[in-house]
């Protein structure tokens, strides 16, 4: 059935196509051979008329100049000129049939038919276009026409209207008339056999294809035959396969219990964390909501606790994060047993943990609870063989006062966590408005940071480094100065915390590097001979694999030897970065001077004092003030120039301000002085000029 509806189909709209196809075809051929016999007749004409021109055109210049506009006047005057008999004997021996002559306004002043002389032709299309300067020409079948010397019946005429200009003017049109009546025919003759062939061909190419289609019926045939076949034995295979697909079934279903019980699994992980089993994040948000739309119905009050451990990343960094991670499933257990049935606890990562209190009545009962917990903590904790000791910091933000939403609960609250961190840590504190005004601030000032350079806001000022035995100039010190746009002048004490909270620290110190590392060789280039050049290096740099590449691409850029450069490290940024003994090293390798800044505010442990590839100690301002004042301070600093001398290093003091400070630093021997009585931080120039001056 399919076979013979695919034969049917076939044979109408392929009958159909071929046909419309032939119609088409012949057309097209049709209208191309008359559209080449009219161009072709077009240019007879034009060349009859120009022949016309050559010949006649004076002898009918009268009749174009002359004022006389009735048909029996003009004729008269063309009679009185001969100009019917030249102009038949000019076109005898010629295709033309009939010409007129018309003058610039549309008056016929002249035809070889006398009885049209006179005729107003203004509104003719020809004319029209002939006037313009255009040829004008059109095919016509006429049954009666009248010629030059005889009157013809059923012959097909060629029209053209021309132009005919006199310089740039047109001063008259010549229509003549062109008898292609056997071209016609041809052209006719040509169609209807281009369109036998064309019929012929089609009608071929359509039999060859009921062929092919017929053939491929019945392979379609043959193959819906195997089909049957193929399904009656698939049904026996059924049967037989029948039974073990009951067993199979049975799999099925033990297999599906166990994907259940993998799930709930799946979803217990992504709603607890999956080192304390607390609710995460996503659970905690889940049924924060939830305990919100509660409150509103019930016109009650919740408060959120948002705890962070503090002193964690000491744990870590010193003991490893196996004892760290111990440390926090302890501190969880330790706050889960002491909080409410209702109360919900999570931890929202790392060593951040969030505590939803419901149904309280004032907030004094969620001040309770929190310096509860700060409590809790405080108490040594037991893990492996370590005992370990950390406190906690606790913001609280209050449904309804601080906010009617999730997210803005917790940032509330985790702004009133660091306000607790900035209070002494191991405390809690509520949430107040002014805190969002401080940390939006805050994000202002970390967004117009990030922008400072590509801005052209940061720029490195200079501070000498005088030989403290004769105060001659020993080297300098590269410092980073920010001038916003926005802000005005941005003390280093404010922008660098936010650089090395954000680690933009790290693209600051690179550039910091690189600039003062150019500026050295730009001074030695002019003659001015500084020795070397001092640079800070932050935790957030040295935490990096590619900090000594950096250093070695700063020094080969401004082709500066190793040993012109010093960098300066805090005791504190050497205690935090793992195997910060191993890169100090390679910097050392490298070339480069190593200054421990700010030496004895930190750890100052001897016995890592003595393994550091450390070349320089420098000795903190807060020592150096206490000189002439303090006892204690004065004995601080001979202690650290005396263990510098016996370990080989070299010393620097720093914020040197007084005369008599200069006197006790000599007198101990220390090696330089650096501070406001030599000269504070100056750009580049200004430096420049008072090196130069001595």
């Amino acid at each position: 059935m399919r076979g013979f509806l695919l034969t049917r189909y076939f044979t109408v709209l392929s009958f159909i196509l071929i046909g419309l196809a032939g119609v088409w075809l012949s057309h097209f051929a049709h209208k191309q051979a008359s559209a080449q016999l009219m161009h072709m007749a077009e240019d007879r004409n034009v060349a009859m008329t120009q022949l016309f021109r050559n010949a006649l055109w004076e002898d009918f210049a009268p009749l174009m100049e002359s004022t006389v506009s009735t048909p029996d006047a003009l004729r008269e005057q063309a009679v009185s000129l001969g100009l019917q008999n030249k102009a038949v004997a000019l076109m005898r021996n010629s295709d033309a049939i009939k010409v007129k002559v018309y003058n610039p306004t549309g008056l016929t002043v002249f035809s070889s038919d006398p009885s049209q002389t006179g005729e107003d032709k203004r509104a003719n299309a020809g004319f029209l276009a002939a006037v313009l300067g255009q040829v004008a020409t059109t095919l016509t079948h006429r049954n009666q026409f009248d010629a030059f010397e005889s009157t013809l019946s059923e012959i097909d005429v060629i029209s053209s209207y021309v132009p005919v200009r006199s310089g740039d003017q047109i001063v008259g049109v010549i229509e003549v008339y062109q008898d292609v009546t056997q071209f016609i025919q041809a052209v006719d003759r040509g169609q209807r056999e281009t369109g036998a062939i064309i019929f012929c061909v089609l009608l071929a190419l359509y039999l060859l294809q009921l062929v092919v289609v017929r053939r491929a019926q019945l392979v379609l045939q043959q193959q819906s035959d195997e089909l049957a076949a193929a399904n009656r034995d698939l049904d026996f295979r059924v049967r037989d396969r029948t039974a073990t697909l009951e067993t199979t079934n049975q799999q099925l279903r033990q297999e599906m219990q166990e994907r259940q019980r993998i799930e709930e699994r799946l979803d217990h992980l992504a709603h607890h964390d999956p080192l304390t089993s607390l609710p995460n994040r996503l659970m905690f948000h889940e049924q924060l909501k939830r305990s919100l739309g509660l409150a509103q119905r019930n016109q009650r009050q919740l408060a959120i606790l948002f705890i962070d451990l503090d002193r964690f990343k000491d744990v870590n960094d010193t003991l490893g994060h196996a004892i760290g991670d111990e440390l926090l499933v302890a501190a969880s257990k330790r706050l889960t047993g002491h909080l409410r049935t209702g109360d919900t606890l999570a931890r929202l990562g790392g060593d951040e943990f969030v505590c939803v209190l419901e149904d309280i009545h004032d907030p004094h009962e969620a001040n309770i609870v929190a310096d509860k917990l700060v409590e809790l903590l405080e108490a040594p904790f037991q893990v492996v063989e370590h005992e370990l000791f950390v406190s906690a910091s606790v913001g609280i933000s209050l449904y309804p006062e601080d906010g009617q939403d999730v997210e803005t609960l917790v940032r509330n609250a985790d702004t009133a966590m660091y306000q607790a961190k900035a209070h002494g840590r191991g405390r809690s504190h509520f949430y107040a408005p002014e805190m969002t005004t401080y940390a939006q601030e805050r994000i202002r000032l970390e967004v117009l940071l990030r922008r400072s350079i590509d801005a052209g806001e940061i720029s490195v000022q200079y501070q000498l480094k005088v030989s403290a035995a004769n105060g001659a100039p020993a080297g300098v010190e590269a410092l980073a100065r920010w001038n916003s746009a926005e802000l005005g002048a941005v003390p280093p004490v404010r922008f660098i915390p936010i650089a090395e909270d954000t680690g933009f620290i790290v693209e600051l110190g690179a550039w910091v590097l690189r600039t003062a590392c150019r500026q050295l060789a730009a001074w030695r280039a002019a003659g001015v001979n500084v020795p070397k050049m001092s640079v800070n290096l932050s935790v957030k740099q040295l935490e990096r694999d590619d900090v000594v590449s950096v250093v070695q691409a700063a020094l080969d850029e401004a082709g500066l030897e190793p040993s012109s450069l010093e960098l300066e490290v805090t005791e504190s940024i050497i205690m935090a970065v793992d195997d910060a003994f191993s890169i100090l090293e390679k910097l050392r390798a490298l070339g480069v001077q190593i200054a421990v800044d700010d030496f004895g505010t930190g750890y100052s442990s001897l016995s890592y004092l003595k393994l550091l590839p450390i070349h320089t100690l420098k000795i903190d301002r807060a020592f150096v003030l206490g000189i002439g004042q303090n006892p204690g301070d004065e004995a601080i600093i001979r202690a650290i120039i005396a263990i510098a001398s016996s370990l080989g290093l070299s010393t620097v003091a720093e914020g040197v301000d007084a005369e008599h400070q200069i006197g006790f630093l000599r007198e101990l021997g220390c090696g330089q002085i650096q501070g406001y009585y030599y000269g504070k931080p100056q750009p580049a120039e200004e430096f420049a000029a008072n090196w130069i001056k001595g």
